[in-house]
């Protein structure tokens, strides 16, 4: 006799188009799925076909989700179509072209020193993000921290550093990072970005916060799996896709390897590429298999959510990445 969660399984898979074999292969991770109370969705999609999705403890298509880190990446792409549209002269200039005011070493800091998290800017995040986001002025803490490496040198991580990609990004196009990410991301993808929090300044938050619905994540990822092109167009530059997904930097916390606002490692042997966010809210993309895959969970605090994040990594790993490249 079938259990709940496999009756549950063979009906959400029937009602994907998804039957036999091909529906048996994913009971392993939505049985593991189920027993994550932290889980809000996971989706699948390879060669373009959306072939499992399903949404947990009364999360719709339609909820908005909050990918908190996993903004960076998105971030990412709108400077990659700023520099295209020559609002940003490239990922080397300097960020004293847009912060007159910098002088020492900080004037050597340029736009792929922030992408890349190696400013040398002592961090925003960790211990020092509530001084930061209770400060009056975001972009000048951030840019008045001491300087505790070379720029280009180490990778320390800091949502500070996008934030700064925000305000470039705000100077470079004469509108908010809002608006310019919906002329230039969210209507050729084919949706609309609900408002996102803003600094004392105005500043749409650069790297954190961010909303989404799970498949607009999954849009966003198909869009880099082919290297920028949705719906028939170049969304994003094809060679900024590519030069994001190159290993420039590597956390000294987890070992993980860090391009252009994405993270980078081999998963189930295959070489994966994917934005973060706080809690368990990713975007793996995987070329060789033609794969995308999303998850969301609960952004809450709890004793809970290191194991929670760890899980949902190692579900994508072994149950999807894994059995879909057998």
């Amino acid at each position: 006799m079938r259990t709940w969660t496999q009756f549950a399984s063979a009906f959400a898979a029937a009602a994907m188009g998804l039957h036999g074999a091909e529906a048996a292969r994913f009971d392993a991770a939505l049985q593991a799925a189920e027993r994550m109370p932290r889980l809000h969705s996971l989706l699948v999609s390879q060669h373009g076909n959306v072939i499992l999705e399903r949404y947990f403890h009364g999360t719709r298509a339609t909820s908005y989700q909050n990918v908190k880190s996993a903004s960076k990446s998105v971030i990412s792409a709108l400077v990659g179509v700023a520099i295209e549209k020559g609002l940003i002269a490239g990922a080397h200039e300097p960020i004293a072209s847009f912060f007159p005011d910098l002088n020492g070493s900080k004037r050597k800091i340029t736009i792929e020193d922030l992408l890349t998290m190696r400013s040398g800017l002592e961090s925003t995040s960790r211990w020092n993000y509530g001084a930061w986001v209770g400060s009056p002025d975001w972009v000048k803490f951030t840019l008045t921290r001491r300087m505790l490496s070379d720029p280009g040198e180490q990778m320390d991580y800091s949502t500070g550093n996008t934030h700064l990609l925000s305000a470039i990004l705000t100077k470079a196009s004469h509108k908010d990072t809002w608006a310019f990410a919906q002329d230039a991301l969210a209507k050729p993808l084919g949706f609309s970005l609900p408002q996102w929090p803003r600094d004392p300044q105005g500043i749409y938050f650069g790297g954190n916060d961010m909303l989404l619905t799970p498949r607009q994540m999954l849009a966003f990822g198909e869009m880099y799996l082919h290297r920028g092109v949705a719906r028939s167009k170049q969304v994003v530059p094809a060679a900024w896709v590519d030069t994001s997904f190159v290993p420039r930097a590597q956390s000294r916390i987890s070992g993980r390897y860090y391009g252009y606002g994405w993270w980078m490692d081999e998963l189930a042997g295959q070489k994966t590429y994917y934005a973060w966010g706080f809690g368990g809210q990713y975007i793996f993309v995987v070329p060789a298999l033609d794969l995308v895959v999303v998850s969301t969970s609960s952004v809450t605090l709890g004793d809970d959510r290191r194991e929670h994040r760890n899980a949902v990594h190692d579900l994508v790993e072994r149950d999807v990445i894994g059995v879909l490249a057998d």
